[in-house]
């Protein structure tokens, strides 16, 4: 350490002077093995465990229960929809809040939920296994024409990344429905879609959000989540809702 320490000091000395650096000498260090075998420092433990348990505490505050286990597997789930409905549920109180109108839909990418979450009680811990990330809560307005672009995206990809209030359908490649709260779109009608950030600036080859016009909220996607599970003391599920649809016949 000693070592390195002067190294760093020569250089910053040299660096002030202006002077032209030229390497001298490499001296090769061998890599140290992080394991169980390096003991423990007494004295990093004791400074961090009041921190240590101050957050164990929260991690296992109880938010909701669910009778079911909840994945993200398959084209529709219980668990991409209902993330995607608190995402809508978010956004559709803010608009209404600051512009008010309502949000029309929601959109969601698979990827980001990271994690499932067991039968039984749902706890902070939970929330931020599904959710690591810092994404907001982004809404998009869309002239009903400029959709065409996302209902291209699912025909394409055929990937199931949840959604709340669309109905798509695909049918040996080919888009057969594309409706917003139920209805066909309205190619001059404004609609606002809520999504991530990450996904509004393209993110997962979602381009054709570029078209929209982009309003922020300053909400944490995370902080939606842990509201909406805490709002909802214990989930009922009945059949898991079919809201996007790829059929495929093979030959």
């Amino acid at each position: 350490m000693r070592k390195i320490l002067l190294s760093i000091s020569i250089a910053l000395s040299l660096v002030s002077c202006k002077s032209v650096l030229q390497v001298a000498h490499v001296e090769k260090n061998k890599n140290t093995n992080i394991t169980d075998a390096i003991p423990s420092d007494k004295k990093v433990e004791a400074f961090i465990l009041p921190y240590k348990t101050d957050l164990e505490k929260h991690m296992t505050v109880k938010l909701s229960y669910s009778p079911i286990e909840l994945t993200k597997m398959g084209t529709n789930s219980h668990l991409g929809n209902l993330l995607a409905d608190y995402m809508y549920e978010a956004g559709n109180e803010w608009l209404m809040k600051n512009h008010q109108k309502p949000a029309d839909a929601a959109l969601l990418n698979i990827g980001g939920i990271r994690n499932s979450i067991d039968k039984g009680d749902i706890l902070v811990r939970n929330i931020f296994e599904v959710m690591p990330f810092e994404n907001e809560v982004i809404l998009v307005k869309f002239k009903g024409k400029d959709l065409e672009g996302l209902f291209q995206y699912y025909e394409k990809t055929q990937k199931n990344n949840p959604v709340s209030r669309l109905n798509i359908e695909v049918k040996d490649g080919k888009l057969t429905k594309a409706w917003v709260n139920g209805q066909p779109v309205h190619p001059e009608q404004d609609y606002y879609i809520v999504t991530s950030d990450y996904l509004a600036l393209g993110g997962d080859n979602m381009s054709f959000f570029s078209k929209g016009e982009h309003i922020t909220t300053g909400i944490k996607l995370r902080d939606v989540f842990l509201e909406k599970f805490k709002a909802n003391h214990s989930l009922r599920f009945g059949e898991v809702e079919q809201r996007l649809l790829f059929q495929n016949n093979t030959k």
